[in-house]
């Protein structure tokens, strides 16, 4: 595009932002502009920029050369969408180069109508390829009946989360998937506090450990007891150390 060209585009601009072309602009867009043709597809460039609304509903649209080069490209690239070379037999890499290329660019410009739908492959795999498949097993081609072979309530069942919350807590109830709750009921916590571990008694349900029984549970929680009262005295007897008592020997001797 040379300046003369460019200062009939900056023209077709002042129609839609009222524009006053130039010289000087006419040759700045030149500069920038100097690998695009003044075609068609400029010009349908400038209209599909003011076409579009902006993002911001106060600023005015102000179309730059570099608006022109984005939207043309756009819109003859959109022309080859399903575009599809089509190869000559025995021809030479040079002969491709230069047909592909011929092709590409009769389409994009519009010259020569655009390919308006996909390709799609047809034909299938031969009866030969399906037999040997079927040979060793495959059954791709089996009909599925409507209805479940298996009811959908004993697929629960079979269905388990790794680890203890994958099991109903013996001790708090808790479902499958929800942590174990403290006994103590707050205000934020009507049925219980989550706690960040779960019971005893989940994780040996989940392991498949046999569950303790009553005697069994009594005697573990009076051993903890007993181990934290012991571990209380020890406190205590820490805390109730005398401190040493002074000895002034002058008044001794």
């Amino acid at each position: 595009m040379n300046a003369t060209e460019a200062a009939e585009l900056l023209a077709h601009c002042s129609g839609f932002d009222n524009r006053q072309p130039s010289l000087a602009a006419a040759q700045s867009w030149a500069a920038a502009l100097h690998d695009v043709p003044l075609d068609a597809d400029a010009k349908s460039a400038v209209a599909a920029y003011y076409s579009t609304p902006p993002q911001n509903p106060n600023e005015r649209l102000w179309i730059l050369p570099h608006h022109v080069r984005t939207l043309r490209t756009k819109i003859r690239n959109a022309r080859l969408e399903n575009f599809q070379y089509e190869p000559h037999p025995d021809e030479t890499v040079q002969e491709y180069l230069a047909r592909y290329r011929g092709q590409v660019k009769a389409i994009a410009s519009g010259a020569v109508t655009a390919p308006s739908g996909r390709l799609a492959l047809e034909g299938g795999p031969s009866k030969q390829f399906m037999a040997e498949l079927e040979a060793r097993g495959w059954q791709g081609n089996r009909t599925v009946d409507d209805t479940d072979a298996e009811p959908a309530t004993e697929l629960v069942d079979t269905v388990r989360r790794s680890g203890p919350l994958g099991v109903i807590c013996p001790m708090c109830a808790a479902e499958i998937g929800f942590p174990c709750k403290s006994g103590h009921a707050t205000k934020k916590h009507p049925l219980g506090r989550p706690l960040a571990k779960p019971h005893t008694a989940r994780i040996r349900a989940a392991a498949g450990e046999p569950q303790q029984t009553q005697e069994e549970r009594a005697a573990e929680e009076a051993r903890i007891r007993q181990m934290s009262a012991q571990a209380l005295a020890r406190m205590q007897a820490e805390q109730d150390i005398p401190d040493a008592e002074i000895v002034d020997e002058e008044a001794a001797s």
